[in-house]
């Protein structure tokens, strides 16, 4: 069976998707969605989309979409997530899943009503590296006593991974804290019990945070310390060391270390070394199996609950 997905959102992260759909059988890309009209056609033509536009619905009401993967600014998220389901799509919608706790219920609430997958770009749960760790813990072989995160950026403009000029605002708590906070969760398989939050300044213009820190602490007693900054010159990304009861592990998106900076092949840990190609490959095997997809809406909820707790936090 051919699932035809549209993309919503042609910017860095919509493209990093679109490859990856090139490596996958049986799935169509059939309708690009993007602010400008120009982009999204020349979008459409590279990767043999027969439709372009820049109106959500008008893709929506086409029946040569079954899914739709969102890749739209953050406070977009919430709604268009509603809209594709409203219209008996499937979605995968890129992180976070919404930028307020209410938002992202009511999401959870529709995919209940209609059945349908609805599934979240969490992907450091499908990077070979943080997968080989959750392998490892699965089997017993680790249990993990503390992380440490760093997530560091050079945003002190409001450009995009490609330096283009963003038409939002990014943020740490809500986007890139996201990240960690689920993951610590998936990976300890326990629910946040403590979290605390400071910030630094506000940017004059971009009115956000630009450096924050986080302490996590699961109902099994692990802990998690997460710093994250848009003020960073210097090395990009986020870096996780795992400290285990068995072992430290150090994840840089799909690489892994062990503590001693030795590289661990993770090559065969699944049928890719892309982590948003094998994220796409878990939504599209979820809507051929009548499945829950892993990262789904309702498995990633209990991070927004958290976000929103730590939000409180920060404006008291």
């Amino acid at each position: 069976m051919t699932i035809r997905v549209a993309l919503a959102g042609a910017g860095a992260f919509g493209i990093k998707h679109l490859d990856g759909l090139k490596q996958i059988d049986d799935v169509k890309i059939t309708s690009i969605v993007s602010r400008q009209q120009d982009q999204a056609q020349e979008v459409a033509d590279k990767y043999g989309a027969s439709h372009a536009t820049t109106d959500l619905a008008e893709t929506l009401s086409r029946d040569d979409v079954d899914a739709v993967i969102l890749a739209t600014p953050t406070q977009m998220h919430a709604s268009q997530s509603i809209a594709c389901m409203r219209a008996g799509k499937h979605v995968q919608v890129e992180i976070p899943l919404a930028d307020s706790w209410a938002d992202a219920q009511d999401v959870d609430r529709v995919q209940k009503e209609t059945g349908l997958v609805a599934m979240v770009g969490h992907t450091r749960r499908f990077n070979p590296s943080h997968q080989y760790i959750h392998k490892k813990i699965v089997a017993g072989e680790l249990s993990i006593q503390q992380m440490d995160v760093q997530t560091y950026f050079f945003r002190r403009s409001n450009m995009n991974a490609l330096g283009q000029p963003r038409s939002w605002t990014d943020h740490l708590l809500w986007h890139h804290a996201a990240h960690t906070v689920d993951l610590f969760q998936y990976q300890t398989g326990e629910r946040v019990v403590v979290a605390n939050a400071v910030q630094g300044p506000l940017h004059p213009t971009l009115g956000i945070a630009m450096d924050m820190s986080i302490q996590l602490q699961a109902a099994n007693g692990a802990i998690c310390t997460l710093s994250l900054s848009f003020n960073n010159d210097g090395p990009l990304g986020t870096f996780f060391r795992y400290i285990g009861d068995t072992g430290t592990y150090i994840a840089r998106y799909d690489d892994l270390f062990n503590g001693k900076e030795e590289p661990i092949d993770v090559s065969k840990v699944d049928v890719s070394m892309n982590g948003i190609e094998l994220q796409d490959r878990e939504f599209f095997a979820a809507i051929r199996e009548g499945r829950e997809p892993n990262s789904s809406v309702a498995q990633v909820l209990p991070c927004y609950q958290v976000l929103q707790k730590l939000e409180q936090q920060l404006q008291s």
